[in-house]
């Protein structure tokens, strides 16, 4: 009886072992890099807490305590203006969680968007590891996403955790026929960040080639109200069709170019004595077009292949702050998939090294970005 007792214990540690790995491989990961951050921000006089919901954090604080109300706070926009349609730039599902969480817990908001980053990030990790396919790879995958240049965004009150969740789990859902999972996650995914409209695009596609039943024909409806919902709020309120892109062209000067401007950038850092912000960005961008090349070569899943070209295409397509690619490329963690599965059959003490080394790495990085760096990230 005591033998089958040990072993029966011994399956359970094991199993506890195998289902708490990527929330412990993601949250070690980005321990390193806030323990980096707060002695960096302790060296500019500046609290953690204070570096953590800077920049776009001021805003969504701002639409979570107000809603769309004008600002009346002194935020402005990149062109230094601010009027009262400025916070329709920024979309409202981060935002309506922090203010629900906060109403529902009394706590203090930061504190709320920075748990819900904090929890979004892991149900994100849960959900690369899935779609790597094998639990190595899956597993060095989620350290290498929660060890990118700007995954510091991934803790702040920021919503790239939140949108990779979404995102991860709309995968899962399609790389599955889960129908209903991928149209679930892709409405919240929608009224996130535009860049939901790839996963519009993939999930119906796919219920077009895998999933014309009546289920995956009305989750393909379905997919698009949350971004679509979130663009006619603000052309209800701006008066234009097109009144949210205009928000951004006016206030950020972001439009799809077509890399136009990206280019120019990348010319220029590439032939003058750039800063560190500036020549990281050019690496990132770079090596970001070489692992789309190389997921296409490696006939990896389409979905996964057109959800990380379709944001590097997305990012680097667009004018506006050239500084944010880098966080606006952290959720194509599809992108990340050759490299873990390289790394994947190296033995396991050089894994180790290079993931602790990237760690390390991200957090001075972050660190850096938040703290010595004086322009919006």
């Amino acid at each position: 009886m005591q033998t089958e007792l040990l072993v029966t214990e011994s399956r359970v540690e094991r199993l506890t072992r195998h289902m708490l790995a990527p929330a412990g491989i993601y949250l070690a990961v980005r321990l390193v890099g806030l323990v980096v951050l707060s002695v960096l921000a302790a060296t500019h006089d500046r609290t953690l807490l204070d570096v953590l919901t800077s920049w776009d954090g001021d805003w969504y604080l701002g639409i979570a305590e107000r809603g769309y109300a004008p600002t009346g706070d002194g935020l402005v926009d990149a062109a230094g203006n601010s009027t009262p349609n400025t916070t329709l730039a920024f979309f409202p599902g981060y935002p309506m969680l922090v203010a629900l969480g906060g109403w529902l817990t009394s706590a203090s908001l930061p504190f709320v968007g920075l748990a819900i980053s904090l929890g979004a990030g892991v149900v994100a990790a849960y959900g690369i590891a899935r779609l790597a396919g094998d639990r190595r790879v899956g597993l060095i995958c989620v350290a290498l996403f929660a060890s990118t240049p700007m995954a510091v965004t991934l803790s702040m009150f920021y919503s790239e955790a939140l949108f990779s969740a979404c995102a991860a789990w709309v995968l899962v859902g399609v790389m599955e026929r889960r129908w209903w999972l991928a149209a679930a996650c892709c409405v919240g995914a929608g009224l996130v960040r535009p860049s939901a409209g790839v996963l519009i695009a993939i999930v119906v596609l796919a219920v077009l080639l895998h999933g014309r039943t009546s289920r995956g024909l009305f989750a393909a409806i379905i997919c698009p109200l949350g971004l679509g919902g979130f663009l006619l709020f603000v052309a209800d309120r701006t008066g234009s069709l097109f009144g949210w892109f205009e928000l951004q062209l006016a206030g950020w000067g972001t439009g799809f170019d077509g890399g136009q401007a990206t280019g120019e950038f990348v010319g220029n850092v590439l032939t003058s004595d750039a800063s560190v912000m500036e020549t990281t960005n050019v690496l990132v961008i770079l090596g970001a077009l070489a692992l789309c090349v190389v997921t296409v070569v490696r006939r990896m899943p389409w979905p996964l292949v057109v959800y990380g070209i379709g944001l590097f295409v997305m990012t680097a397509g667009s004018s506006g702050v050239t500084y944010s690619k880098m966080r606006l490329l952290v959720p194509a963690f599809t992108l990340l998939l050759p490299v873990a599965v390289g790394l994947a059959r190296r033995r396991t003490s050089t894994v180790l090294a290079v993931l602790a080394a990237t760690a390390v790495l991200s957090g001075w990085f972050g660190g850096y970005a938040l703290t010595a760096w004086r322009y919006a990230i």
